[in-house]
């Protein structure tokens, strides 16, 4: 079993300025924890694609798991799914899908998410909505299935039954 590492950048204009407090990236930091992950690093940035797509590259050096909080909506300043586009080597529809899926079942809200989970060199991007409580939801239907994509990725192909 590999030590699970993760790095969570929460994307928020507000939050960056200190206009409002960051409930997100602490609740994720909570729920990562739980689940086993160290948590290798924080950092809260505002909603520039280009910033997003730098600290994806850093945090996809130093971490197996970069969770970003927040930028997933349809507002103009909402550019995370973007600037993780950008970076990643592969997309994997199945996690942002089976996020909105069991999110829609919480809220009609949840079809609005646009995150994307992906990878890059054998780092897992994950991409999660902003609200505290959104972002809480969407990692919970998928947390069972990241260890087993961190295998994947550090090498360990052997197939193992999750359920």
């Amino acid at each position: 079993m590999i030590v699970k590492t993760a790095s969570i950048l929460t994307i928020s204009d507000s939050a960056h300025q200190g206009k409002r407090e960051d409930l997100s990236g602490p609740a994720i930091a909570a729920e990562l924890k739980a689940a086993g992950f160290q948590i290798a690093n924080t950092a809260v940035i505002p909603d520039e694609q280009d910033q997003i797509q730098e600290a994806l590259k850093a945090r996809s050096r130093e971490a197996q798991l970069v969770v970003t909080v927040g930028g997933t909506g349809i507002a103009a300043r909402d550019v995370t799914p973007e600037a993780t586009l950008a970076v990643i080597d592969r997309i994997v529809p199945g996690v942002a899908e089976r996020m909105r899926s069991l999110g829609a079942l919480k809220t009609p809200l949840a079809a609005l998410s646009r995150g994307v989970c992906g990878v890059r060199g054998q780092a897992l991007i994950l991409n999660l909505p902003g609200s505290p409580k959104a972002a809480v939801e969407s990692l919970q239907a998928v947390i069972d299935i990241l260890p087993h994509a961190l295998e994947l990725l550090s090498g360990n192909t052997e197939h193992k039954e999750i359920g």
